[in-house]
């Protein structure tokens, strides 16, 4: 596969994941937040389910008890994510979701300083800054106006940060990414359901009408992308493969245009604007100037 081609797959991945938050945000017009958690993680574990199979099949040696505690740890960082961001959706936009989500990828090295020690490349002080920056454009100029939801999104960046930071060092160690992925997609499925059944009110005439938008987020969002972004990213450069997976905000704000009819103003697009660049700068900078220092 050509460079080109693995990169317009990656973009194409991003486009799948922006329309994710469009389907995230309509299906709550008939079923609760947790039971469009669970529902969709269970069709996400049914869709790379055969490719953790045959990996673990090829493996060279069987996964210990530490091993399956820590996918679990790393999927309940996944679930604490994905709700902070469903019930963000209640009240905020579908571009702000988008952007603010975005924001684990200034957080991701933050954190692993904070955690382990593991100093950042120096480009993630001044992108932290210019990320903080957006946030206030985002709200129009004053933080006061972001809504109970953006501040959840905001979390749920935190969250996924993690559950980033998590991924990367299991699936390194253990070297089964995919069957790591499927624990994830399970463990948000099992809370998720039964979270809702708890609290919600879950029934076959409510999950109905919001049958596409589950099978989209689960199967495609999900089983579809990920795979897409396992392939792609082994034909690109990183800095190119970042770029294209950021283009997922960009994508969650022109579907939000398209079918919701968001519109934000001149200086929420500026803070978008500023939000996307600190994300490519992150992930960008650091691999055109590796450094021999460990970089989180």
């Amino acid at each position: 596969m050509t460079r080109a081609r693995a990169n317009l797959l990656l973009l194409v991945a991003g486009a799948i994941w922006g329309m994710g938050f469009v389907a995230q945000s309509t299906a709550m017009e008939t079923v609760g937040p947790m039971t469009f958690v669970g529902s969709r993680f269970v069709f996400a574990t049914l869709a790379i389910l055969p490719f953790a199979v045959l990996e673990g099949r090829r493996a060279e040696k069987p996964l210990g008890r530490n091993d399956w505690l820590s996918f679990l740890l790393t999927g309940l960082f996944l679930f604490a994510g994905m709700t902070a961001q469903q019930f963000g959706l209640l009240t905020t936009s579908v571009t702000n979701s988008g952007f603010l989500t975005g924001l684990y990828v200034v957080f991701t090295p933050l954190l692993a300083v904070v955690l382990f020690r593991a100093w950042p490349h120096p480009v993630i002080w001044p992108a932290a800054a210019m990320a903080l920056g957006g946030i206030f454009l985002l709200s129009g100029g004053a933080v006061e106006r972001l809504e109970v939801g953006d501040w959840l999104t905001i979390l749920c960046a935190v969250f996924w940060a993690m559950q980033v930071i998590l991924t990367g060092r299991y699936a390194a160690r253990t070297g089964r990414p995919v069957t790591l992925a499927v624990v994830q997609f399970a463990l948000c499925a099992v809370l998720g359901l039964g979270f809702a059944l708890a609290r919600e009110p879950v029934s076959l005439a409510g999950m109905l009408p919001a049958a596409p938008e589950i099978l989209y987020a689960g199967i495609f969002s999900g089983g579809v992308a990920f795979t897409i972004q396992a392939v792609g990213q082994r034909y690109t450069t990183a800095p190119q493969a970042a770029i294209m997976l950021s283009s997922e905000a960009v994508f969650a704000a022109l579907f939000g245009a398209i079918f919701l009819g968001e519109r934000l103003g001149a200086v929420g697009y500026a803070g978008c604007a500023a939000i996307l660049a600190a994300m490519i700068a992150v992930e960008v900078v650091p691999g055109l100037a590796p450094r021999k220092s460990v970089n989180a």
